[in-house]
């Protein structure tokens, strides 16, 4: 007897494509901020450099940009007489690509759905308020805040005086009986801190 995966070759690459992955994957943050900055500064210098050079053919220069002072500058110098431009444009240029390798952290949070094909999340300030909204809820909390950690959340609350340990178990019940709720993914751990108000 034969198992799919030895049948079909792209089923274990397929096995091992989990709601979690293709979820970030999918989720995963645009590089927009340099895309945009790479593009306007192309496209600005590219259309000045076509048009000076196109007026130029035409037998009037608009004189925008110095393209003969620059041909003869370039054309005179070397890389190696001027070493901080040259390490200033690879510096850039090395930045550019690792903003463009390292990956970003995603503004949403994975959330689980049945069908495979669909990937949907939830943004982080939605399900900090969330959170909080269910941790305030719990009897003698006056006040809580949630920070998203990488691998854990954690619930800070403010009580009254009177207040006892019990009320982070309850706080931490709350708060995960919402994520099972919303059905979110790489939530990892949930710690709870209490305050007491007044001391």
């Amino acid at each position: 007897m034969t198992t799919l995966q030895q049948i079909l070759p792209g089923a274990a690459v397929a096995a091992q494509d989990t709601p979690l992955r293709r979820s970030r994957r999918a989720l995963r943050p645009a590089r927009t901020p340099a895309a945009v900055l790479v593009a306007a500064v192309l496209t600005a210098g590219l259309g000045l450099t076509t048009a000076e050079i196109v007026s130029a053919l035409l037998g009037k220069s608009l004189g925008w940009v110095p393209v003969d002072r620059a041909v003869a500058w370039a054309s005179r110098s070397s890389w190696n007489e001027l070493p901080p431009v040259g390490l200033a444009l690879a510096g850039v240029g090395a930045a550019l690509l690792l903003l463009a390798l390292v990956p970003g952290r995603s503004r949403l949070v994975p959330v689980e759905t049945t069908d495979p094909l669909i990937v949907v999340g939830i943004t982080r300030v939605g399900l900090r308020r969330t959170l909080r909204a269910v941790a305030q809820e719990v009897d003698g909390v006056h006040k809580a805040r949630v920070r998203l950690r990488r691998r854990r959340i954690e619930v800070t609350v403010v009580t009254g005086p009177e207040s006892s340990g019990s009320m982070l178990k309850q706080v931490g019940t709350a708060v995960g009986d919402r994520l099972a709720g919303v059905g979110t993914l790489e939530t990892g751990e949930v710690v709870v801190r209490l305050r007491r108000k007044g001391l």
